[in-house]
């Protein structure tokens, strides 16, 4: 019989040709006749242009072009707004988009001002040596608290103040019942800017055909198809004029998910222009001033309890930095806003949040896209009501969990999918005990850690919770084809950045179709071979894509079956589809390949009856009506060295519940990295900008990341299902689970590992030299 692969940890397929040498990625494209980009970016956060003077470098040899914004005539126009904003009632929205290159004013260090092309990067780069670019330097807006003071400098002077939306969204009445708390915890919390510093940076390369008026490009886009569409509108072509191609990206994160980034605008235009092929790499110091940021925001919040530790209400206030523009709308703060409320019964939630443009990089999401905010900010006030009403952490969460009879469970609030929140399913205690089983809770607060205190060590403790928004709309689809050989094609429109795609939608096909998974071939972010579909973004790409293949390849059986009923003579409920072929059961000698199946399919000569489709081939969508909502619990054990308050993790436990899992391995994986990343979100990265909005760590020796030791080499992962009901698999998201409540674990326990009650750790990310700072403090 087949191997059944669904539900198994199979070895990723991509692996051979990653590990040899053979992957594609962006850099590895050459074209004859190519040319190269650089870019003079600004040396000031804020600052209008008087003059630019490019004439000594156009002279220099190999220099082709050099283009600044009045050079682009009618094709300067600020880029899209990629996400508008929710139906919210009380909400206010100034979009405020980035353009190609700057005009007559720059708001971030980095924005782009002019674009050499040479024949090479080398000469490019000389070049803009040459170029003098005459300012008139402006205040800088940095701070989040003073930005919409009077008289502070206008970053969009069209605008009366520096404010880029302003929200509120309720459930409940909290004014009501606050009066009625018997406990009432009120801080102010504060979660800092970070960078995804993906292993590859971004690069384009486009490649204008004028005799096919063909534009093919290159991108390291979590988006092909979007960008597809939003190049041929730009340049004045359709869509089938312009074929885009996502190949394998060496990390994304969300920040290769924003549109359009000035050079993904100008290097098309460029070749069109030129006639030639054109490349633009991004260098690391470009990275950490051109590509998005994420994180940035200040919490005003109170949480209202029983004497028994059950919430009443939350109130929360907060500022989100979102940099100089605004392209992708509220995603990020609205995140935070419904990522708050976890997976607990809050009655009553007042949440008001104002975004605000500063002169930074834009914020877009990046892994975790808001909700690390909204977590840090209720599991702090958990933590601190805890303490105070003499709860363990893990006794007040579960006191607070939504019961498995309350789902669908209805949060009252808008999500950033335009819906009204609705957790579709869980079961969150089993999940907590199971943590607290594998982390071994009770031994190590009883026994293991007052033994390492009486040794004069500092061991801590910490547990807490999350939900995980994942699998949002609109669609994605995918095309499944059994050709002559019998061996079967996938294509699909998301991109593949690392999550498996290769591995794990071939496990849903070849499931469905009865094939070896090696006979199964996929295509990913190719707009030739899919056109319609979304992208690779917010732990969708399982649920929505994946479901996508499985309605096609659904079809493709129903095909297969229906054509072998008339070759084989037999009812389809008589008929046997297993290792490739279709037999007829209880007559296994009665059969057919697949392989023949498609050249019956597909015949050369003779008469097929009016309606027949050719072929066994099937295109299929999927869009889920809301998104599917995962959730776990992370626990750890670190200990801190007093005098360097170097960190060290013990322990690190996840258990997580992303619905029917496809691929276990896979998904230990995804929460590996994302743990990876959580726990440099928490004490090592930060992106630092002075008064002036210099950035301050433009670079990996001032930009700090985890490396091998300072992620715990083991991390004990366990699952909970509880399937989906919004999709035929039962699957959710799990890309963003290892991050999302990783800074708030690592505060809980760093706390309790300094068993000082005077210490209450307030903002992320700690180092250190902070946490040096607030322990003197706490004397």
């Amino acid at each position: 019989m087949t191997t059944s692969y669904v539900g198994k940890s199979v070895k990723r397929l991509e692996d051979a040709r990653l590990l040899t040498g053979q992957a594609l990625f962006v850099d590895d494209v050459h074209l004859p006749n190519m040319l190269e980009v650089a870019f003079l970016r600004s040396s000031y956060a804020h600052a209008r242009i008087r003059k630019v003077d490019t004439s000594a470098a156009l002279k220099r040899k190999g220099v082709v072009a050099i283009y600044t914004a009045k050079d682009l005539g009618e094709y300067w126009q600020p880029g899209p707004l990629l996400v508008s904003p929710p139906p919210i009632k009380r909400l206010t929205f100034h979009a405020r988009t980035q353009v190609a290159l700057a005009k007559d004013k720059v708001r971030y260090v980095g924005e782009p001002i002019v674009a050499v092309v040479a024949e090479n990067r080398y000469i490019a780069e000389d070049a803009l040596n040459d170029i003098v670019v005459d300012f008139e330097p402006l205040p800088a807006v940095v701070d989040l608290e003073k930005a919409l003071l009077p008289n502070t400098a206008l970053i969009h002077e069209d605008l009366p103040s520096n404010l880029a939306a302003h929200v509120i969204q309720e459930k409940g009445n909290y004014f009501s019942i606050k009066d009625k708390a018997d406990v009432i915890i009120k801080r102010d919390l504060s979660y800092d800017h970070g960078a995804a510093v993906a292993m590859e940076n971004r690069a384009i390369v486009a490649d204008w055909n004028a005799r096919e008026q063909q534009m093919t490009v290159w991108d390291t886009t979590q988006a092909p198809i979007p960008i597809m569409n939003g190049l041929a509108k730009m340049l004045g072509l359709s869509e089938t004029q312009v074929r885009v191609i996502a190949p394998f990206l060496g990390g994304a994160f969300g920040p290769k998910v924003m549109m359009f980034y000035s050079e993904e605008m100008l290097i098309p235009w460029i070749s069109k222009k030129i006639g030639r092929p054109v490349k633009w790499i991004e260098d690391r110091q470009e990275n950490f001033l051109a590509t998005t940021h994420e994180r940035g925001q200040t919490h005003h919040a109170e949480m209202a309890l029983s004497k028994e530790g059950k919430i009443l209400g939350i109130h929360d206030v907060f500022l989100h930095d979102t940099g100089a523009y605004d392209p992708y709308g509220l995603t990020v703060p609205i995140n935070s806003q419904c990522t708050l409320l976890g997976p607990y019964h809050v009655p009553n939630y007042y949440s008001e949040f104002s975004v605000i443009f500063t002169n930074k990089m834009i914020v877009t999401p990046y892994r975790g896209a808001g909700r690390p905010q909204g977590v840090f900010v209720m599991e702090r006030l958990l933590d601190l009501a805890a303490k105070q009403l003499h709860l363990t952490p893990a006794e007040i969460r579960s006191r607070n969990f939504i019961l498995p009879e309350q789902f669908p469970y209805k949060n009252e609030i808008i999500y950033q999918d335009f819906a009204p929140l609705v957790y579709d399913s869980g079961n969150y205690a089993p999940s907590m005990e199971k943590a607290i089983e594998l982390i071994d809770y009770k031994k190590f607060v009883e026994e293991e850690q007052p033994k390492l205190r009486a040794e004069g060590r500092s061991v801590g403790i910490g547990v807490v919770s999350y939900v995980e928004g994942t699998g949002i709309g609109p669609y994605e689809g995918a095309k499944v084809t059994v050709g002559a050989t019998g061996k079967v094609s996938v294509a699909t429109g998301v991109g593949t950045q690392g999550q498996s795609h290769f591995t794990t939608f071939a496990q849903i096909v070849a499931d469905v179709l009865k094939v070896d998974i090696h006979d199964v071939t996929l295509v990913t972010g190719d707009t030739f071979k899919m056109n319609w579909g979304c992208g690779t973004f917010a732990s969708r790409g399982m649920v929505v894509a994946g479901n996508a293949c499985y309605a096609a390849a659904m079809s493709v059986r129903e095909k297969i079956l229906k054509l072998a009923s008339e070759v084989l003579e037999s009812p389809i409920e008589n008929l046997e589809l297993a290792e490739s072929k279709v037999s007829v059961k209880g007559m296994p000698e009665k059969k057919i390949t697949l392989g023949e199946l498609a050249v019956k399919a597909n015949p050369l000569r003779g008469a097929v009856k009016p309606g027949t489709v050719p072929g066994l081939e099937a295109t299929a969508y999927f869009g889920p009506a809301t998104g599917a909502t995962s959730n776990g619990v992370h626990a750890a054990i670190l200990e801190v060295n007093p005098k360097t308050l170097r960190v060290d993790i013990l322990k690190y436990v996840v258990v997580h519940d992303c619905g029917k899992i496809v691929n276990p391995m896979v998904v230990e994986g995804q929460i590996h990295g994302g743990v990876a990343q959580g726990i440099g979100n928490a004490y090592y990265e930060q992106i630092v900008y002075d008064k002036k909005g210099q950035l301050l760590t433009a670079s990996l020796m001032d930009y700090l990341l985890p490396t091998s030791y300072d992620v715990p080499r083991k991390i004990i992962t366990g699952h909970v299902e509880t399937p989906s009901p919004l999709n035929p698999l039962g699957v959710k998201g799990t890309g963003e689970a290892g991050t999302i409540p990783t800074a708030s674990l690592f505060v809980q326990a760093l706390e309790n590992a300094l068993d000082n009650p005077k210490l209450e750790i307030r903002e992320i990310p700690m180092s250190p030299n902070r946490l040096f700072e607030l322990m003197k403090e706490a004397l």
